[in-house]
């Protein structure tokens, strides 16, 4: 054994609690393989060389993730962790994770999350087909590709409108849960898990409003709401009152437990969540590692200078869990970016696929 391999052994060991009095040199000099201790002695420092190790490589692999998002423009955050075999997670990469960004439509995880617990029981399936909602213009809202308003109106279940909600990010469908649940039930929820940077709007029809200078945005009518969007923008969209807000901290605490349903008394409950996120067009368009089961929320938003997306969730592989959360805020003035939105997404899977193969048996 070398100076320099006998010498991080002996950190490694005072890391763990053990103390040396001998030098590097001396240690060296000694070998530990001598006598009879030889095999106490490699049965002992081989499973630490190969720990050190394999913490060198996820030390690369964190640092090369941050360099990737470093290279965007605008306002980044990131954080990938996973859990290992001693109970305790490692953080695999981070960068800004404590800074709250506007992250659309991702926050929409929490509103599936406080309406299945609002319903969580044994038959929450068959329970949430025989819920029904109504869809008309009290709760048309722009940002609907599946309830596509003021074509479509009628009664749904609470089932297809969650997966419209979190399948489509449809925001008709968000703003019919929400009416449902109760913007603060799922505020008092995202309070109770800790979750300091995390903000969501009363509906996405009040965040639309307010941020083209509604002052009744609380009440606007669908009417009311086609006119006001023909102005301008007044109120940015990451603001105190009316917006969907989170960081990459609280996204990853979230995750970590609900995909574990800690959130939830039964286990049916867990599988519907899991089977909803399961659906978000996001895992599919960045897209996220082939071989992984993924469970995610997504967000985007663009108008000329100012542009926004997001993704959240958790991976399942090889009998281990990833959580991770992307998040980027720019300026740019054109309608859209799809330069940046390509890099930006080149960049997740690209993480991802590099975890995976780290993390791989």
């Amino acid at each position: 054994m070398s100076c320099f391999a006998a010498f991080q052994i002996m950190l490694r060991y005072a890391e763990l609690g053990y103390t040396y009095t001998d030098t590097p040199m001396d240690l060296s000099r000694r070998g530990f393989l001598k006598g009879s201790a030889a095999a106490t002695a490699g049965l002992v420092t081989a499973p630490l060389a190969t720990e050190m190790l394999n913490e060198q490589k996820r030390e690369a692999v964190g640092h090369d993730i941050v360099a990737m998002f470093n290279a965007l423009p605008g306002e980044k955050a990131l954080k990938i962790v996973a859990p290992f075999g001693s109970g305790k997670s490692k953080v695999l990469a981070q960068f800004n994770a404590e800074k709250r960004l506007f992250v659309a439509s991702a926050d929409k995880t929490f509103i599936l999350c406080e309406a299945l617990r609002q319903a969580d029981s044994p038959d929450i399936d068959a329970e949430l087909e025989a819920k029904t909602l109504a869809l008309n213009a009290s709760v048309w809202s722009f940002g609907s590709p599946t309830f596509n308003p003021p074509n479509l109106q009628g009664i749904v279940s609470e089932r297809t409108t969650l997966e419209a909600m979190i399948t489509r990010s449809d925001n008709t469908a968000t703003d019919m849960i929400l009416k449902l649940v109760g913007a603060d039930n799922v505020r008092r929820f995202i309070a109770g898990a800790g979750l300091n940077n995390t903000l969501i709007p009363d509906s996405t029809r009040a965040l639309t409003g307010y941020v083209f200078g509604a002052t009744n945005y609380l009440t606007l009518t669908w009417k009311q709401l086609m006119k006001v969007v023909e102005g301008s923008l007044v109120h940015p969209f990451l603001n105190d009152v009316e917006t969907f807000a989170s960081s990459a901290e609280d996204f990853v605490s979230y995750y970590s437990r609900a995909l574990q349903g800690e959130f939830f008394r039964h286990d049916e409950t867990l599988n519907e969540f899991r089977r909803i996120l399961s659906l978000c067009d996001f895992i599919y368009l960045v897209p996220l590692p082939l071989g992984v089961s993924a469970y995610a929320k997504s967000g985007n938003a663009d108008i000329p200078g100012f542009h926004a997306r997001s993704i959240a969730g958790g991976m399942f592989f090889d009998d281990r869990w990833v959580y991770f959360a992307f998040m980027i805020n720019w300026n740019a003035p054109a309608d859209d970016d799809p330069d940046t939105v390509n890099r930006f997404f080149d960049a997740i899977n690209r993480s991802l696929t590099l975890v995976k193969e780290r993390l791989s048996r």
